[in-house]
């Protein structure tokens, strides 16, 4: 009966395969890290880093724009500059339309005059004979 009855693992075994698990995992460790120091001394990542701290910095000093109250009066001073130049821009319309209006207005008295002096001159031999 004593055969039927599982052997209970010996302690020895464990340990060891332990062991064995734990260098394997150092070695992973070792061998993930001379690939990072060597990754780190390359001209791509001295780039990429670079690249990073420069948009971190551009991030952080929006950000205290934004809590100074900066941003706040750089787009105050956007809007009045965009006002002063909409309202320069009507103003200039505006003259343009007066300008095209008088134009207009000319070209219609001359076209009125031209029709004037045509009807005199046709009812001109008209009336001699009256």
């Amino acid at each position: 009966m004593e055969e039927n009855t599982p052997k209970e693992p010996e302690q020895p075994e464990k340990e060891s395969l332990l062991d064995k698990a734990k260098k394997l995992a150092d070695k992973a460790d070792d061998f993930i890290d001379e690939k990072v120091d060597k990754l780190k001394q390359t001209k791509a990542f001295e780039k990429v880093s670079e690249a990073y701290e420069k948009a971190e910095d551009f991030v952080e000093d929006k950000v205290e724009e934004i809590k100074s109250g900066e941003a706040k009066e750089k787009l105050k001073v956007f809007a009045d500059k965009a006002e002063d130049k909409a309202e320069e821009t009507v103003s200039k319309a505006k003259k343009f339309g007066k300008n095209l209006a008088e134009k207009a207005a000319d070209k219609l008295e001359d076209i009125a005059e031209d029709i004037r002096r045509k009807t005199k001159k046709e009812e001109e031999p008209e009336n001699p004979e009256a």
